[in-house]
């Protein structure tokens, strides 16, 4: 029984038992062969699953965030067109594919079961056909600053993809950060484009398409990954793949010779974009909750802008600087918002 710390007990020994109570006793005297506690610093205690699946999802994000400016390099401009969209896109995922059949192999993955068959193909329509297609072929049309803008309305719907599979309900109050953050990313395209650079431009439309697919992919890649290795999920969405992106990327190889530029922006986005970023992303989607660790997606459109300074001779001011503190100031609020699960029936 534990005695109170100032009371009287029943005995009227309440001053004895404060005496003895404000006096510890060493474990050490009261038993000899018990040590005493260590004095120093409580150890730091582990990071939480949210947190780590928060850091692995901005390691993925940084690594998207170079997708478009190489992609840029790698497709050119109308004037001075380069490497296809086609085969950009078919290429990446082959050689992603044949880099993730050796690694299945090597580490002698087990066969997907059954009832993930029809999440695996989806899972690759949305990001191993659907995105890389998509932005290939529109980024030969715009530049990668306003593409990146467009990249800003991929965490709201990453997050509504999610709370829909995982029968998540976020709060009112997360949904206004992840609506904050977007109308931030459209305040700033309307700054920096004007009227003709909002206009429906045809490049436009195939990068929100993009973003639609790029959110069913990483929901339905999230899902798997709470059963499976989040990077088996990427592989074998890849290997899967291989039967149509093989010879796909074979008959659009390129007629002429393409510079050395365009080749390194092509190896990118085949091993970083296509590959080693799904293990942090899908990871961490995993981890941290696709609803919750999706609006970290509000960084990389900034992101983007920051690598094609060097990288595409663009310039980058205060104004984006601005804007891009300002969204990630949403992240965090959304981070501290609520997200629970949906009350099941029956």
């Amino acid at each position: 029984m534990v005695q109170p710390r100032h009371g009287a007990c029943l005995g009227g020994d309440g001053g004895l038992d404060g005496a003895r109570m404000s006096t510890p006793v060493s474990p050490s005297v009261a038993n000899p062969g018990v040590p005493a506690p260590s004095t120093g610093p409580a150890p730091h205690p582990r990071a939480t699953p949210e947190a780590r699946g928060l850091a692995l999802g901005l390691l993925g994000v940084t690594i998207f965030a170079l997708t478009l400016p190489m992609t840029r390099l790698a497709v050119g401009t109308p004037d001075a067109p380069l490497m296809s969209g086609l085969f950009i896109a078919m290429g990446r995922a082959a050689l992603a594919g044949l880099l993730s059949g050796a690694l299945l192999l090597a580490l002698r993955a087990p066969l997907p079961q059954r009832a993930d068959a029809w999440p695996l193909v989806l899972t690759a329509l949305g990001v191993v056909f659907g995105f890389p297609l998509l932005t290939s072929i529109a980024m030969r049309h715009v530049s990668a600053v306003h593409a990146s803008v467009i990249v800003g309305v991929l965490p709201l719907a990453t997050a509504a993809v999610g709370a829909l599979l995982h029968r998540q309900r976020p709060s009112p109050a997360f949904w206004a950060c992840a609506a904050l953050g977007t109308g931030l990313v459209v305040g700033f395209a309307v700054l920096r484009s004007g009227a003709a650079g909002l206009a429906l431009h045809p490049a436009d439309l195939l990068l929100l398409g993009a973003m639609l697919c790029a959110a069913v992919g990483y929901g339905f890649g999230a899902r798997l990954s709470q059963h499976m290795r989040a990077e088996f999920v990427i592989c074998w969405a890849l290997v899967i793949s291989l039967p149509v992106t093989a010879p796909l990327a074979a008959l659009s190889w390129p007629d002429v010779p393409v510079p050395t530029v365009a080749w390194s922006g092509f190896a990118y986005v085949s091993v970083f974009s296509m590959w080693l970023g799904f293990f942090a992303w899908y990871r961490g989607l995993a981890l941290g909750g696709t609803v919750r660790v999706s609006q970290v997606q509000l960084v990389q459109p900034f992101l983007g802008m920051l690598f094609a300074v060097p990288l595409l001779g663009e310039s980058l001011d205060a104004v984006s600087v601005g804007f891009g503190l300002a969204v990630m100031a949403t992240v965090l609020l959304g981070r501290r918002m609520p997200v629970r699960a949906r009350a099941t029936q029956g």
